[in-house]
This record gives structure tokens, sequence and C-alpha cells, in this order.
């Protein structure tokens, strides 16, 4: 579990405004999202005070169902209805309802959107897979968070109201709450059902990634994903996906510090299939010699790809690598270059036969199914897998840090860099948080207020304006998983300012909230867009089966993504100050600053791939 783990990409964000009854005012923003059948909007409608009711002001969410393309016309959109267009106007139309913070404040707005109707979106996407892998977790504030609502704008303003009421996340039905089995060899089964479509995705997590490596054969886990593909005793090597293709679904797998994961998206009448070669390859994975020879020379070449000619992460995994000195986390999942060089068929297949066992996996389906008939399959062919007991796995317990670290990377690139890693608290526990799960509960709101949207604190504070010191500034709260839990300030410095000038900069910024707190509308404001990506995951079957997986792996309960909103709406404004002030010492810092080198004659900077997370 790694901070709002599905990294959502706004197509389109339209401003709208309306009228709802006399006298109110409402604005707010239209967003859409790619594997979203729908949009969501978010807003304000307020009414002028009144000897009634005082300040009337409501804040609004609510998702709505749109076509997949629009003619220039005019559509009525009634919350969760399938709007017909209609020739004429180059304007459309959104129906919602706000939800206020009284109930004298209720009121049904009629939103308009002018100009394109570009923003429509196009239907579910059930094969579009996030890169980050994740759901709520990861990097908070990683989220490109889906929409922003935006303030009062009315003709007459009212006076200061209260922060606007965090809007509920609506309780999936009983029927469509996931279902959780134990076959007789201990592998277990979590089944999703979504009957929106007839499709279906098939997903294997094993709780094994680079964490459980040892010095010597880093990059092992994620090199045996890749030779997972590459036959069982029935098939012979690249079979498994030309067979998956020929039942017309696409593949993948995954591999991070803390899981490997497969998935199948298919026709949901062929999920029997996907769950014969899934379990067949799982029980007899193997291949000659010579294959594993040629793939490992696939995965070097991914990591001279992703990283070594990527100056950022480069300095992502020399960073990682210096703040943390007994975590296995210290290690790159993709391995060291050195131990790629001498790793051996025999090192992949060991780490093969003692982790990949029933016991240490689970099987997750989500789409058009029935549990009762999905369990009776599992049992037909995961359940045939032997038993076989999972590995003890000995805690690695990172020292304390006793002073600040400061680490230099040379590279060639085009601009330089500086990333500040400091010590966090970890999240455990969603079900009965400590004291620590709730100062890093306050460390992802921290993240959020400083970077979670466009004009943020950060930018604001760094990129923007004649004196700005950034192009770019970024935060991220990485408290969940195995190893130890980190704060990341970034950034990349504008011409003329250097990287310790956006160091001072970014510092400055923590300092300034733990001196003066946040505002009750700015945690409103994130918590709002937190909402609304749990209304964007449920609406994809890819994400709602991998948080179901990364959820088991990770040791929580199914239902964690809610549990983890409902503990966020609990972080207030002195617990955010609070953590701002405790956990940014120098005692717990390491910085490391990218110091760019010439590029080679007639070499062109290539776009940064990033660092961190999961790897393919």
């Amino acid at each position: 579990m790694k901070g709002l783990r599905n990294q959502l990409r706004t197509v389109d964000v339209v401003d709208v405004a309306g009228v709802a009854e006399a006298g109110v005012a409402c604005v707010g923003r239209l967003s859409t999202v790619p594997g979203n059948s729908g949009a969501v909007f978010a807003g304000t409608c307020a009414r002028p005070p009144s000897a009634v009711s005082g300040v009337c002001q409501a804040a609004l969410i609510g998702f709505v169902s749109l076509p997949s393309t629009v003619p220039n016309g005019a559509v009525e959109v009634a919350e969760g209805d399938t709007p017909s267009p209609t020739a004429g106007a180059d304007r459309s139309r959104v129906s919602v309802r706000c939800t206020a913070l009284s109930a004298s404040c209720d009121v049904n707005a009629s939103l308009e959107a002018t100009g394109s109707t570009g923003f429509f979106l196009k239907k579910l996407n059930i094969g579009y897979f996030l890169e980050s892998l994740h759901s709520m977790k990861s990097t908070f504030t990683a989220l490109c968070l889906a929409l922003c609502a935006a303030g009062p704008a009315f003709a007459q303003t009212p006076p200061a109201t209260p922060a606007p009421a965090i809007p509920a996340i609506p309780e999936a039905p009983p029927g469509v709450r996931p279902s959780h089995f134990t076959l007789a060899n201990g592998m277990q089964l979590i089944v999703q059902p979504d009957h929106r479509a007839p499709t279906a995705v098939h997903m294997v997590w094993v709780r094994v990634g680079s964490m459980d490596e040892v010095d010597g054969v880093t990059g092992v886990a994620h090199v045996l994903e890749h030779m997972m593909f590459k036959g069982t005793k029935k098939l012979a090597p690249g079979e498994f996906s030309r067979q998956v293709a020929a039942l017309g679904g696409q593949e993948n797998a995954f591999t991070s510090r803390d899981y490997t994961g497969f998935y199948q998206q298919i026709p949901a009448g062929k999920l029997a299939d996907v769950m014969r070669l899934e379990s067949d390859r799982f029980a007899h994975n193997q291949w000659p010699d010579d294959e594993f020879k040629r793939e490992l020379e696939v995965v070097k070449e991914e990591r001279r790809m992703r990283t070594d000619d990527q100056p950022r992460a480069l300095l992502a995994e020399q960073l990682n690598a210096a703040a943390l000195i007994a975590s296995p986390a210290r290690r790159p999942v993709v391995g060291w270059m050195s131990d790629l060089d001498s790793m051996t068929p025999d090192d992949a297949r060991a780490f093969y036969r003692k982790w990949y066992v029933p016991a240490n996996a689970v099987i997750v389906v989500a789409g058009d199914v029935e549990p009762k008939k999905v369990l009776a399959l599992a049992q037909a062919t995961y359940g045939a897998i032997p038993a076989k007991a999972v590995p003890a796995r000995k805690p690695n317990v990172e020292p304390v840090q006793f002073g600040m670290r400061r680490i230099e990377v040379k590279a060639p690139a085009e601009q330089a860099y500086v990333a500040l890693a400091f010590r966090s608290p970890a999240l455990e526990s969603v079900t009965e948080p400590s004291g620590q799960d709730r100062d890093a509960l306050a460390m992802l709101v921290l993240s959020a207020v400083l970077s979670g949207y466009d004009g943020s604190r950060l930018d604001r504070g760094l990129t923007q304006g004649p004196a700005r010191v950034a192009d770019t500034a970024s935060s991220s709260a990485s408290v969940f998983g195995r190893g130890p839990a980190q704060f990341l300030l970034a950034g990349v410095p504008a011409t003329g300012k250097t990287a310790l000038d956006v160091e001072s900069a970014l510092r400055a910024e923590v300092a300034k909230v733990a001196k003066e707190g946040v505002s009750e509308a700015e945690l409103a404001r994130v918590k709002t867009q937190w909402i609304a990506g749990r209304v964007y995951a449920r609406d994809s079957l890819q994400s709602q089966a991998s948080e179901l997986g990364s959820n088991w792996v990770e040791g929580l309960p199914l239902d964690a993504e809610d549990r983890l909103m409902a503990l966020l709406a609990e972080v207030r404004p002195a617990d955010v100050q609070r953590v701002a002030g405790q956990y940014f010492a120098n005692d717990q810092l390491t910085v490391a600053t990218l110091l760019p080198q010439p590029l080679a004659p007639g070499a062109r900077a290539r776009p940064d791939a990033g660092a961190g997370g999961a790897i393919r």
C-alpha cells in the first residue's frame, strides 16, 4: 500500500457555472479521466445571507455518466443517467445536486459548460492499466488529481464561512462487495463482481519482491517475472502470450519491492481458459538455460534505458542507497548491473521454488463473474497445486540516522536537480491506528497540501512569479509497505538559480507550515480530491482488482482504501502543523544533488522516465 496509487490523468477540465434557485450561484469544474465512463463535477453553490438560514454554501461532488461521443448540442445529464445529444447550441449541461452544510441549503443546480463538448470521454476502457499499478497508495501526491474544486466567485460574495463539508464516499451495494475464499492448499481467492460489461480481469499476486532478495542476486525477482513467460512443461517459450492473445485478451506482469503480479484482461467467458494457463505457469514454470541468457540481456537493457540513461532515475537510485544502510529497500528493484552480470539460471530457479508457493499468493478476479462459479474454477485449477510452507522472513530494521547525509551525482543532463529524503513514520494499521499511524496520515495530508494540485503551496512558492526559483517542485509521502517510510521533496532549478536555492526554498515551505499551520479550506480541498479518486477507481476493473491484490499482499483488510479515507478525514490542521515541525530535522535528512555534465556531441536528452514503484 503505497500512497494514492492510481495515477489519474485528466483528459480535460471544463469550468462550469449556473444558477439553481433564485439568488443561488454555482461554480465549479467538470473533470474526465481515461478509463472511466463518466466525469466528476466538483464545485460550490452559495446563497446570499437570509434571516432564516444565514449564509448558505454547499460543496458538491457528483459522478455523472457521459456519452462516448457527443456532437455539438445540448445534453441533459441527470446523475447516473446516460444522456442523448440534441443538435443545436455548442454547449452542454450537467444537472447535479448540492450536498449542503445544512438541510436548509439543499439546492438543485443546473450547470452549463459552454464551448466545445470535447470533455466527453470514451466509454469504459477495461484495458487501461495505470503505470503505478496501485490504487490509493505509493505516493499520495503523485496522483494527478482529477479535479480542482473552484472557490466561491459570486456576484455577491458572502462573508467568511466554515470550510465546505467533505462529501462521503457512497457505500458499495452488498451484491458487488468482494468475496474472499481460501483454497485447501492455502492459496487465497478474491472475487469482485462488476456486471457492467462482459469482461473480466484476472490477476495473481505473489507476496515476494526485491525486499526478499539478498546481496549478490539483486534483481532476481524481476528477472523471474520475465522468465514466467518463457514456458512450462506444456507450453513452449512465448506460447502463454500467444494463447492469451488468441482468446482476445491482453496480459502483462509487474514487480515491486513487496510483490510480483501477473494479469490478463479477457472476455468474461474466457476466464476458465486463463485460469488454466496461469495456474499451470505458477506450478510448472520451466525453460532452457539459453532462454534465460537471452532474456537476461533484455533485463539489462531495461536497466540501461530506465535508470542508467535517465539522470533523475539514477539520482533516485543513489539517494535510496545512501538514505538506507540496512534495509533491503536500499536495493533497486531492477537490480545492480554487476549482480545481473553474474546471475545464473539456477539463481532464478531457486527463487521460484522458494517463493512461488500457494500460501504466498492470491488470485483476484474482477468483472462480469459470479463468486461461486469462480471459486469452482479456482479449486479445479489452482487448488490442484500441492501445498508448501512459506519461508520465514527475518526482520531488517533500519538503524537510527545520526546526522545529515549528502551525495552528489554526476551525469549527462541539461538541468540540475535536487531531492531530499526525510525519515518518516510508517502507516502500519488502518484498523487500530497508533500514534505513529496517525502521524503518517498527517504526513500524507502535508504532502498533498504542498504539491497535490495545480497552484498548491510549492507551485505558488517556488515555480510562479518573477522571483521563482524552480521550474518544477514536488513532494511525496511514501509511508506504506515493508520498507522504511520516507518523505520526499524535489525540484529543478529555474534559469539562474542553483540546486541549493531550490533545496532552501523547499525546506522553507515546510518550515512555514510548521510555524503558521494550514487552513481548514486547504484540507477540505485535498480530501475532496481524494474522494473523487475513489469514485474513479470504482469505475475501472483494473483498479478494483489491483486495489484488492495490493491490500492482500501488504496484509491490509480488503476495504483498506475506505478505512484510509475515513482516517484521513479525521486529520486536522494542528496534526499537519505538528508533523511539519517534528520530522524535518537535519539528522533525519539525506540530500542528493544532480550535477549536470555535458551531453555527448549530437546527443539529445531523453525524457526522464522517473524512478521508483513497480517495473515490468
